[in-house]
């Protein structure tokens, strides 16, 4: 290794080491009032309310709709979906769509200090409020980190956790405010993962301190899942950096793609370089997710594998890297398009997870960094750490 790219290494474990920080010092403290708010979100769904994300800024709405996608869109198998919006700056003013769509027994998760004429507006109406800053919300989670990166990678483990462990409470129907007891939840298949699931009805603070442990847990899952993503990557992450730095030094352009969660993934890449957090120039990049008119066109009138594949076509040129996100590494649209970048002379990067699938099996990108896990809200987390470090990299890169 060069001298310049081992200091990039260890410029790579300084920053894991950052994370690994915040996260033990904020969960520790936290996992109590998560375990709480845990249980009066299932308390507003179990009431038919709903969960309404706001966001601004790029970066703001990114998560806004990660979350909307999380809730919405289960990705543990029998969980419910839960009705849940993102309601984003590019809709217009966030304050007039709470005034127009807020109801009483609504939760509100803000994102952003340009959000907070919005949250109190949601507060007067009687929502439950929370957000990961101080905005005025009835739940506030502030970060032990000054890094940005670093605060968005905690908010973003914390509504994981949110939307994961409130269904817990959907399995005692007798601790949910204004719902009947119901016959204890045979846990099933999921004991494993949930063991405290069928818990009698009437201790609350049983249960309460069981998610309490399952929030500790959890975190540290996703610190140690965070190690072995860096640690792995820790050469593979500075020379990717440099790759990407040169072919935006050489007039190109970023373009990045995945599905769901992922898809805000590409989002939050995209803000990061366009509207960097620090001190740092603006990237050009496009987000091939952005277009609802574009991917719903290609979607029905060719089908969902070319949806990235064909934007790929119209943008890319051989100068521009194609970053991609994917937690098994095999969704078909995805390789299609690593398929033509390639094709077309772009540089490749994938993040993707379980064992790499074909992606990693197949080299498909020229640059490949595998988060080795099953369990998806880990794997986003994970990756976002690696992409945050891959972003600060491309700033830190040696010409």
């Amino acid at each position: 290794m060069t001298g310049a790219l081992a200091a990039d290494a260890s410029a790579v474990r300084e920053l894991l080491a950052r994370r690994t920080e915040a996260g033990e010092r904020f969960f520790g403290a936290e996992a109590e009032r998560i375990a709480r708010l845990c249980h009066g979100m299932a308390e507003r769904f179990a009431r038919g309310g709903r969960l309404l994300a706001l966001g601004v800024s790029d970066q703001a709405s990114s998560d806004a709709r990660h979350v909307a996608v999380e809730f919405v869109h289960p990705v543990i198998v029998g969980k419910r979906a839960l009705p849940a919006l993102a309601l984003v700056g590019e809709r217009g003013s966030v304050e007039r769509q709470v005034e127009l769509l807020a109801q009483a027994d609504d939760v509100v998760m803000a994102f952003g200090p340009e959000t907070a004429a919005a949250l109190g507006g949601a507060r007067a109406r009687g929502c439950l409020t929370l957000a990961c800053e101080p905005l005025g919300a009835e739940w506030e989670f502030g970060s032990p980190a000054e890094d940005p990166f670093v605060q968005q990678e905690l908010a973003e483990t914390l509504y994981h956790l949110l939307w994961e462990l409130c269904h817990v409470f959907f399995d005692h129907r007798g601790l949910l405010q204004g719902r009947e007891a119901r016959a204890v939840h045979d846990t099933g298949a999921s004991s494993f993962l949930y063991p405290f699931l069928g818990e009698a009805e009437h201790d609350l603070e049983a249960v309460v301190a069981d998610v309490r442990e399952s929030v500790v847990m959890k975190a540290q899952e996703v610190g140690e899942l965070r190690e072995q993503t860096l640690t792995e990557a820790e050469e593979a992450l500075p020379l990717a950096a440099r790759a990407v730095r040169e072919r935006l030094e050489r007039g190109g352009q970023v373009l990045a793609l995945g599905n769901g969660g992922s898809a805000t993934d590409a989002m939050d890449a995209v803000a990061d370089l366009r509207s960097p957090p620090r001190a740092w120039p603006a990237r050009a990049a496009l987000d091939l997710t952005a277009d609802p008119a574009i991917l719903t066109a290609i979607a029905n009138d060719v089908g969902v594998e070319p949806i990235f594949q064909r934007q790929v076509i119209a943008y890319g040129r051989a100068d521009d890297a194609l970053l991609s996100f994917s937690t098994s590494g095999n969704s078909v649209n995805v390789i299609a398009a690593l398929a033509e970048a390639r094709g077309r002379g772009l540089l490749t990067v994938a993040f993707v997870g379980y064992d790499g699938g074909r992606v990693a099996a197949e080299r498909l990108a020229d640059h490949v960094l595998v988060t080795r896990s099953e369990h998806i809200p880990r794997i986003q987390e994970a990756q976002a750490s690696a992409w945050h470090v891959l972003r600060e990299l491309i700033e830190l890169a040696r010409r």
